[in-house]
């Protein structure tokens, strides 16, 4: 090896350390032409990049959400002896994580929210479509936080409470799983709650079309006439141009009503123009039915998407309206 080493260096002129260093491979291994195997690795490393890449970025966020969480073990270490004398120990950390989530969304998304105005000073019941991920939720509830000093609690698939380490984060966040009663008694209690009647199955197997995949469910209409609260549609505009998932694979959607697991494949993470819309408040008339309050709030959420989403959603156009310098009207 030593031999090899002082070959590189041999004669009038040194090697490149390229050069040298595949000389010193092909001693060590034996392979001849080794040199030419690097070329082709590397180049079909450069041909794979971007088909990687569009698989890590979504990680980012994972790594976000559990940032979140050591963050919120370090100020409850900090806090224990307040907890006794505080109402609302959680207060300072719901701020903490306000503005890391909006940063995020502001220097990755050019995050913006409009009709915030719709949002009654009272409790109300935000329905909106779910994208590949609840992403956009996420920094909505960080954006009215900052500007509103309003908590909005979220109901989420019983998945979420399984993953390791999020009960902090869901718990300083008001995320429930349900019944219906527990959703009634948030309301009740003067609070904003949000729920996405489509789920994960419409964040699995929705595609760039925006088709509201909500069946026949009425469950969540019926949570906002028990309560006498009015429905406030929301939705976020290029939400499936950011993330998209493999979901258009038939047997993946065959696995997932089997197992009812989110096991299918995400790609995406592109820093796309994000901007959620708040619709008119759909208001409490008691005598309403469920299903006549669900086909109603379905068609204000059609109504944002077909007045703010280009269908076909396209992932390059959703890329350039981030220079755009026009405020979008609401």
């Amino acid at each position: 090896m030593t031999g090899g080493n002082e070959s590189c260096t041999a004669g009038p002129t040194s090697m490149s350390y390229l050069t040298c260093l595949t000389y010193i491979l092909e001693e060590w291994t034996g392979v001849e032409h080794i040199g030419d195997y690097l070329s082709y690795a590397f180049y079909i490393l450069w041909l794979l990049f971007p088909l990687v890449l569009v698989f890590v970025l979504p990680g980012v966020i994972v790594i976000l959400f559990y940032v979140s969480i050591l963050l919120l073990h370090i100020y409850k270490r900090k806090n224990e002896l307040k907890e006794a004398y505080s109402h609302d120990v959680w207060m300072g950390a719901r701020e903490m994580l306000a503005t890391l989530w909006d940063g995020h969304g502001r220097i990755w998304h050019g995050y913006e929210l409009h009709g915030v105005e719709n949002i009654p000073p009272g409790p109300g019941l935000v329905v909106f479509y779910h994208g590949a991920t609840p992403v956009d939720y996420i920094y909505f509830s960080a954006r009215l936080h900052i500007m509103k000093k309003r908590r909005c609690s979220v109901v989420a698939d019983h998945f979420v409470f399984r993953l390791p380490g999020f009960k902090i984060l869901l718990d300083v966040h008001g995320v429930i799983h349900g019944p219906k009663e527990a959703c009634v008694r948030t309301l009740e209690e003067g609070h904003l709650l949000a729920i996405a009647p489509g789920g994960v199955r419409e964040a699995l197997f929705g595609d760039e079309m925006y088709t509201i995949l909500w069946s026949d469910r009425k469950g969540f209409a019926q949570v906002a006439i028990d309560a006498k609260v009015p429905i406030i549609p929301m939705f976020t505009q290029n939400v499936r141009e950011g993330f998209r998932t493999l979901g258009g694979i038939k047997i993946l959607r065959s696995l997932y009503e089997r197992i009812r697991l989110p096991i299918v494949p995400l790609y995406g993470g592109f820093p796309v123009k994000l901007r959620t819309f708040i619709g008119e408040p759909i208001p409490y008339e008691p005598n309403v039915t469920a299903e006549e309050l669900a086909a109603k709030t379905k068609a204000a959420i059609q109504a944002l998407i077909e007045k703010h989403q280009k269908i076909p959603g396209n992932i390059f156009r959703a890329l350039m309206e981030r220079f755009q310098t026009q405020k979008k009207e609401d």
